[in-house]
């Protein structure tokens, strides 16, 4: 049975955050790890735009999916923009959808500032984690355990730093759910160069 992955976007979500761990995943479904990767929201969209105006089309909602690890990206943290992780993080409903699916045994992954969505959750008190450089501040006000590291593996829940960061954290996950052999298949056919140590629990 396939690994059902959701990729969580929103308005103003970071493109990379999102695209990055998508093409990931799809390379190594392609190589024959069983994932199946899409792209959800909260509220039924057929498209949503990107921080930087990318304009990226949407599978349907996330209530509709059924997905076993739930990746969900940052974007506009710092710009307090309208809509961003910030927008997102002040309406609530993505932080309580977050909090809902870690309940129910979903992993979650954050890459960049989408772990301060997982923070205003509730989902980091007391756990190892990290965000892009320029929130770290913010993250330590909150009960997370800030560590210095560019990916964060605490088993169920997966940060990564900011932006690039998540290829790595696809990578590492790719390497847990289908081998580091696959992992090490994809890096290579996207010519990226793994960065950093993995922080693991």
């Amino acid at each position: 049975m396939a690994t059902e992955i959701a990729v969580v976007i929103y308005e103003g979500f970071d493109e990379m955050d999102a695209v990055g761990p998508f093409e990931v995943f799809s390379h190594a479904s392609e190589r024959g790890c069983d994932l199946d990767v899409s792209v959800r929201t909260l509220d039924t969209a057929d498209r949503v735009t990107a921080s930087h105006g990318l304009t990226v089309a949407v599978d349907g909602r996330l209530a509709d999916a059924d997905p076993d690890l739930v990746v969900v990206p940052g974007g506009g943290w710092n710009d307090r923009a309208d809509a961003s992780a910030w927008a997102e993080a002040e309406r609530g409903d993505l932080p309580d959808a977050i909090a809902d699916l870690h309940e129910r045994g979903v992993t979650l992954a954050a890459v960049c500032t989408g772990g301060m969505l997982l923070a205003e959750a509730g989902i980091l008190d007391g756990r190892p984690a990290v965000t892009h450089a320029s929130a770290l501040g913010d993250l330590r006000e909150t009960d997370a355990k800030v560590v210095d590291a560019r990916v964060v593996d605490d088993g169920d829940v997966v940060t990564a730093g900011g932006i690039t960061s998540g290829l790595d954290l696809a990578l590492h996950l790719v390497g847990r759910l289908c081998g580091e052999s696959v992992a090490e298949e994809v890096a290579t056919a996207m010519e990226y160069e793994r960065r950093g140590e993995v922080y693991e629990t």
